[in-house]
C-alpha cells in the first residue's frame, strides 16, 4: 500500500485519487500495485457499477513512471537487469490492460499534465473509457526525449489515432491541449477547469451505472470551448509528411518544406534520440495490426532491450539528473543507426511460455 494513492466508494463508483503533487503523481511500483489491486477487486464487485481516477493536484493526473528511479536502478546493472525495473514494467503493464480491458465505464479526468504512464492508466479502452480533458490538460507521449519508446500501450493507441497523427506524436514527443487531444481521439470530452466542481458533484451524485451518459450529457455543450485544434489546421502536412517510407525519409521531406510548422517539427525531431525514433516507428506499424495483449508484450520486450542497450538510461541523465539537456546518443546521428540495430530490439528476450506477460 501507498500513501500516494487514495480510494473510496461512493453511490456505487469508485474513487482513485494520486496524491503525491511534488512529484506530478509519478508512478511508483507501490503505486501501480495499489491501483491495480485496487481495480481488480472492483472489477468483479457487482456493487461497484463504475471507476473514476483523478488527482489531488490541478498540475497533473501523472506526469509518467519515475525518471530518477529508472536512472538509479537502472544505472545499478544497466546491462544485466534490476529486478526493481523488471517488475516495475511488468506490472506497470499487466496494469494497463486491466484499465483497457475494464468491464465497467472509467472515466479518467485527465487535468494537468498527463504524460507518458499517465496516458497508460487514462486510456480506458472503447468499450468502457470516458476520458475528461481540461483547459490545463498537457498530454505527451514524450518518450522518444528520453531514450525510450512510447509503451503503455501507445503501440496500440497511437498506431489507432486518425491518419498519421500517432506517428507525428510519437516521433515528435510534442505536448498538445484539449483540442489537439479531441481531435487525435486520445480524449472523449472537454470540461473546463472552472466546471470541474459541478462535474465532481455530478459524478458524486449519479449512479455509477449511469455515470457514462451523465458525463458525457454534461460536456457535450461544452465542447465547443475547447477551441481550434492545431494538428487539425495542420492535418494534410503532417499526414504527408509522416507517411514517408523511413524517418530518414520524414526528416528529409521536412527539411523541403520551409512551413513554419515543418521547421519546428523538424527541430523538434532532432532532439530526440535517433535509434529510439527508429525503434518507435517499426512498433507503431506493427502495433496497428495487433490487440492490446499483442502490443503490451511487445513492448515489454522492447524495454527489457532498451534498458540493456542503455539509451533510457543516458537520456534520462540529460534530462532528469544532470539537466543539461544534452543527450549523448548512441548511434548519434539516423544515418548511423542500422536496420540490425532496430531489429535487435524486437528479438524475443524470453520464449514466448515464459514473457513476463504471457497471462494476458
Amino acid at each position: 500500500m501507498t500513501d500516494h494513492v487514495h480510494t473510496k466508494v461512493r453511490n456505487g463508483t469508485g474513487f482513485i485519487t494520486l496524491d503525491r503533487p511534488k512529484a506530478l503523481n509519478s508512478l511508483s511500483l507501490d503505486m501501480i500495485r495499489t491501483i491495480t489491486g485496487t481495480l481488480l477487486s472492483w472489477r468483479d464487485d457487482d456493487d461497484i457499477a463504475a471507476v473514476v481516477i483523478r488527482s489531488t493536484t490541478e498540475k497533473a493526473l501523472c506526469a509518467g513512471g519515475d525518471i530518477r528511479f529508472f536512472h538509479a536502478a537502472g544505472s545499478a546493472t544497466p546491462q544485466g537487469g534490476s529486478a526493481q525495473i523488471e517488475d516495475f514494467f511488468t506490472e506497470e503493464y499487466a496494469l494497463n490492460y486491466v484499465v483497457h480491458c475494464f468491464p465497467k465505464p472509467y472515466v479518467a479526468v485527465m487535468d494537468g499534465v498527463v504524460m507518458g504512464g499517465g496516458m497508460g492508466i487514462a486510456q480506458g479502452g472503447p468499450q468502457c473509457g470516458v476520458r475528461v480533458v481540461t483547459d490545463r490538460t498537457r498530454l505527451a507521449m514524450p518518450e522518444v526525449n528520453i531514450g525510450l519508446f512510447p509503451d503503455v500501450g501507445g503501440s496500440y493507441f497511437l498506431s489507432r489515432a486518425p491518419g498519421k497523427l500517432g506517428i507525428y506524436l510519437a516521433l515528435t514527443a510534442v505536448t498538445i491541449g484539449a483540442a489537439d487531444a479531441l481531435y487525435c481521439k486520445l480524449a472523449d470530452h472537454y470540461v473546463p477547469a472552472p466546471e470541474l466542481p459541478l462535474l465532481a458533484d455530478l459524478v458524486g451524485s449519479t449512479a455509477g451505472a449511469g455515470l457514462r451518459e451523465a458525463v458525457a450529457m454534461f460536456a457535450r455543450p461544452l465542447r465547443e470551448e475547447a477551441g481550434p485544434s492545431e494538428l487539425q489546421a495542420h492535418r494534410a502536412l503532417i499526414d504527408d509528411h509522416f507517411s514517408q517510407h523511413s524517418v530518414l525519409d520524414i526528416v528529409a521531406s521536412l527539411r523541403r518544406d520551409d512551413h513554419p510548422f515543418a521547421q519546428k517539427t523538424l527541430a523538434a525531431m532532432e532532439r530526440r534520440s535517433p535509434l529510439m525514433m527508429r525503434v518507435t516507428l517499426e512498433m507503431i506499424r506493427r502495433g496497428a495490426t495487433m490487440g492490446i495483449a499483442d502490443c503490451l508484450r511487445m513492448e515489454r520486450n522492447l524495454v527489457r532491450r532498451t534498458f540493456e542497450h542503455g539509451e533510457v538510461i543516458e537520456g534520462a541523465r540529460a534530462l532528469v539528473i544532470d539537466k543539461d539537456h544534452a543527450p549523448r546518443w548512441n548511434p548519434p546521428t539516423l544515418e548511423a543507426v542500422t536496420d540490425e540495430m532496430v531489429a535487435r530490439f524486437f528479438e524475443p528476450a524470453w520464449p514466448s511460455w515464459a514473457h513476463p506477460l504471457r497471462h494476458l
